[in-house]
């Protein structure tokens, strides 16, 4: 009898697949099996690139002779550790009772190349066999059925393919290469320096980008002058309340474009604002008079769904844990069907998945959490329209949708971790606020004249609270509703009472001072954001949306780069804060790259790899024509260092850095 095999990439997913299948399997050592089917896996990686000395025994020693190493053809071996597996899965696709591969790894990039590496060690016999994959968003029996059946034929995904494997051609070359070449050359300096025995200096492509994005963000906290400046507040009288208002130098002020102003609502000098108070209290009583109240309604939309930057910004924020543990925690979540595939870059769903979002919800009524929440979308009705919504777009995903429960799974809520749950809570409360209405907040504005100098109140209050019921997040409420003078409905509801050419006394002119801060450092959320947005670290989520493009690094491989970074001592991490700062020798390895290959400290270079990668996966550029580019670099760049004679100017360098991290300091 002919047999299907269906691979996956871990056994917990192969027996969801043998679950879903309704198959009556025999458990084998590293394989299940029925009459029908086959079902095994890979436990990630089986097969990797081989070092340099495998091509040739004289490259096991670091020589500046032997780079740029660019081979022909590149060598795979087998993975030590998981020999016995990757045997039982060769002797599997290639028996002669099998004609059907069903391709179930993980659904993206590296999961396609789990598999294509197994397949190339198994040699030709497998691709005569009919190979199709199974595209899944997530592990729901539903969803693995309808993954089988509508598997294409595994060639569909030749380019992604493709694409997988000269990204690990790329960080293979460049790291190999940047890391002799940069240690052969530089290695002493910094070993010499630091009175230790050796030093290898570590680069990658993503890696030393985020390095350096680190380190100057550092630099230009220690660089930061602190600027002092002066703002003039008045408080003004409404019967038995007062509200403040904040002067500002526009057209008519006799400051008006003045040298002396830092903006135009402070001073440079405490003298100046002392002046302005002395010349506005000639007036006895000191009066002010109302010159304009504006009203006006504001709407706030409930935030795109969770893609994993997202979501591991979120959590670090909330419950100071690093992106990888929240990888790590939506994995599994993901694994017990409870949620949908992490690794994703989109933040909306697809036309498809809205107009069946019923199931998603319906399941939820038994997350206790959700009744309240679910009762009012169904007097809303909001479900019904929601492929008219900015949350779906077709257009925005590339491989996955957004992060979003399943509305299944519930019985394993009770075998995770507290934090598991808190970030399980997170992702449908997101989920559910999309279909709620905007919060409103009424707004009035509050213009004052005291001669020719005007004083300007805002007042923010929240009026309905839409989607904010869902999120639970009181912090977020109170920081909306303090953005003006004050959230106090009891003095909103006079001040709207006011009317342009009112008289109100003024209790007090006051000088407030102020001083410019510095730039946060990352934490190891927004660091995360800040790679994928290419360097830029974009707090407002609107914006981001619309400038999203290709970032550093990937979804599924940017909390393991931040992971190799604190790893080899280069970041430091604070877990408490997640604050992220780098360490010494991370500064020296900066120097390092900067004064030799510059270019990888660029993000928008770095991005460009990625999006290279894109276009190989989507058709528009050859492998070929990117691997030319490629070699190029590496060529170049070597050439570049090799021609350096600057290991000694480094020095004072060093020196710069060094002088932050003496005892004490």
């Amino acid at each position: 009898m002919r047999k299907s095999v269906y691979i996956a990439e871990k056994p917990s997913v192969a027996q969801e697949f043998a679950k879903a299948l309704k198959l009556n399997v025999k458990k084998k050592d590293g394989y299940l099996e029925s009459e029908e089917a086959v079902v095994t896996w890979c436990i990630g990686h089986l097969v990797t690139m081989s070092y340099p000395e495998v091509y040739d025994e004289n490259l096991k020693r670091w020589r500046l002779e032997t780079l740029p190493f660019l081979p022909k053809k590149f060598l795979y071996e087998v993975i030590p550790a998981v020999k016995k597996q990757f045997e039982t899965v060769k002797r599997i696709l290639t028996r002669d009772d099998v004609d059907t591969i069903y391709v179930c790894t993980d659904s993206g990039r590296e999961g396609e190349y789990i598999y294509r590496l197994v397949e190339q060690m198994c040699g030709e016999n497998v691709k005569q066999k009919l190979r199709k994959r199974v595209w899944i968003d997530s592990q729901t029996e539903e969803e693995i059925l309808r993954g089988i059946k509508e598997a294409k034929d595994l060639s569909i995904y030749d380019n992604l393919s493709a694409s997988a494997y000269l990204r690990a051609k790329e960080d293979y070359l460049m790291g190999i290469n940047f890391s002799r070449l940069l240690t052969l050359k530089y290695g002493n300096s910094i070993s010499n320096y630091r009175h230790t025995k050796f030093t290898v200096i570590s680069v990658g492509r993503v890696m030393t980008c985020v390095l350096g994005m680190v380190v100057r963000r550092e630099r230009e906290i220690r660089s930061f002058v602190k600027t002092p400046f002066y703002r003039v507040l008045s408080t003004l009288n409404l019967g038995e309340l007062n509200f403040e208002g904040e002067w500002k130098a526009v057209k008519g002020s006799k400051y008006f474009e003045s040298f002396d102003l830092y903006k135009e609502n402070g001073f440079k000098m405490r003298k100046k604002a002392e002046e302005l108070i002395e010349y506005l209290n000639d007036e006895d009583p000191l009066m002010a008079q109302v010159v304009s109240i504006t009203k006006k309604k504001e709407k706030k939309n409930p935030p795109l769904l969770y893609n994993l930057a997202e979501l591991q910004n979120e959590c670090a924020k909330k419950f100071k844990i690093s992106p990888d543990e929240t990888l790590r925690i939506v994995q599994e979540l993901y694994e017990k069907k409870l949620v949908t595939y992490p690794r994703t870059d989109a933040r909306v769903l697809s036309t498809a998945v809205a107009k069946e979002i019923s199931k998603n919800l319906n399941g939820l009524s038994k997350y206790e959490m959700a009744k309240p929440y679910l009762s009012d979308i169904l007097s809303f009705g909001s479900h019904k329209g929601l492929e008219k919504t900015r949350y779906v777009n077709d257009k925005q995903i590339t491989d996955h949708y957004a992060i979003i429960p399943t509305g299944q799974g519930l019985s394993t809520l009770q075998s995770i971790s507290a934090i598991a749950k808190q970030v399980y809570d997170t992702i449908v409360r997101r989920f559910l606020s999309i279909f709620y209405p905007p919060a409103i907040y009424q707004k009035v504005s509050i213009v004052t004249k005291i001669k020719e100098e005007q004083f300007f109140s805002n007042f923010k209050v929240l009026a309905e609270e839409g989607y904010l019921k869902v999120t639970e997040i009181s912090q977020m409420k109170k920081e909306t509703e303090s953005e003006g003078n004050t959230s106090d409905m009891g003095l909103f509801s006079v001040i709207q009472q006011l009317k342009k050419g009112s008289i109100l006394p003024v209790n007090a002119l006051t000088i407030k001072e102020g001083e410019t801060s510095p730039p946060k450092r990352y934490n190891s959320g927004s660091i995360i954001l800040a790679m994928e947005n290419a360097g830029q670290l974009i707090e407002d989520e609107e914006l981001r949306a619309q400038i999203k493009g290709s970032g550093i690094g990937t979804s599924a491989t940017r909390a393991e780069i931040l992971k190799k970074l604190l790893g080899i001592k280069y970041l430091s991490l604070n877990k408490k804060t997640q604050i992220i700062i780098p360490t010494l020798l991370g500064e020296m390895i900066y120097d390092v790259v900067e004064n030799s290959i510059r270019s990888l400290l660029n993000p928008e270079l770095t991005a460009s790899w990625e999006k290279g990668l894109t276009y190989v996966a989507e058709g528009d550029i050859t492998p070929e024509e990117y691997m030319v580019k490629l070699e190029n670099f590496i060529k170049s760049r070597t050439q570049g260092v090799l021609g350096l004679n600057n290991q000694y100017k480094l020095r004072s360098c060093y020196d710069a850095a060094a002088q932050f991290y003496k005892k004490g300091k």
